[in-house]
């Protein structure tokens, strides 16, 4: 039997090693199981939403590793008629009961409707009208410096409906109906007042605490007895692709944080 020499022994050694960590290299990093895909929960969010979902989303998926809340916000009623013409949404959050109620109805949804939040209106006046609703109230639609007031569509929009019930209920809808600019959702509203294009606009609490109407007016909440209760309810989808997921999203939107940031951002809170 021939025996090795030390050098053909040092060649030898080099060669197994340079096998060894090219399987290495070949095999999975460090033989770890692939990351497992990222679970996503689609939800169709009222357009009043849009400025607390950033903490509510934040908050749960910290607290859920590998998954992304990813909300479109709209009107309520445009949701809806997506949905029944077979958007994939998994969660609808709505701004009033009816819309939700539609969903269930329609066998589109998972379970009851829910209550998540209840909705303050605002009447927000820009700066340069040098109109103070704070001393005006309501009243400040028909001073002569306010030419435009914004509201959301009440076809589609709950907001909307509030707006036109509060002027209504103060005597000044007639008044001035001329002036009104119905936008297709909050958000437009927003726009709108941000732009400069209106003086006034009727918006959700929740969206004049912040930029951008936050440094650019003054605002007077709405009496709450001059509007139906804006009681915000959502539904787990039919077509959720995650049902599980959506449904502990819900939940923890009916929770004791999700409540906790939600009244932080100007929302009345439902009965527990």
């Amino acid at each position: 039997m021939n025996v090795p020499s030390r050098g053909q022994t040092r060649l030898l050694l080099r060669a197994v090693a340079a096998l060894c960590a090219t399987a290495v290299l070949s095999a999975p990093a460090g033989g770890r199981a692939a990351e497992p895909p990222v679970r996503r929960v689609l939800v169709a969010a009222s357009a009043d939403l849009r400025l607390v979902f950033e903490e509510l989303a934040g908050t749960f998926e910290r607290r859920n590793p590998g998954v992304k809340i990813v909300p479109t916000f709209g009107a309520s009623g445009t949701f809806v008629a997506q949905i029944q013409q077979g958007t994939p949404f998994d969660l609808f959050l709505g701004a009033d009961r009816a819309f939700a109620s539609r969903l269930h109805e329609a066998g589109l949804a998972r379970g009851a409707p829910f209550p998540y939040a209840i909705g303050k209106l605002v009447l927000w006046v820009a700066a340069p009208a040098r109109v103070d609703p704070n001393v005006l109230g309501v009243g400040a639609v028909v001073n002569p410096a306010i030419k435009r007031i914004a509201i959301a569509n009440p076809v589609v929009s709950p907001y909307g409906v509030a707006a036109e019930q509060a002027l209504r209920s103060a005597g000044f809808l007639d008044t001035v109906k001329g002036k009104l600019v119905e936008a297709e959702s909050i958000l437009q509203v927003i726009q709108l007042a941000q732009s400069g294009n209106v003086q006034a606009a009727f918006v959700p609490w929740s969206m004049v605490v912040v930029p951008p109407l936050a440094s650019l007016g003054r605002y007077v909440t709405v009496p709450a007895s001059s509007y139906s209760p804006i009681e915000q309810f959502g539904v787990v989808l039919a077509g959720a692709r995650d049902p599980k997921l959506a449904e502990e999203f819900a939940a923890f939107l009916r929770g004791p944080t999700g409540r906790t940031i939600l009244e932080r951002h100007k929302y009345a809170l439902p009965h527990s």
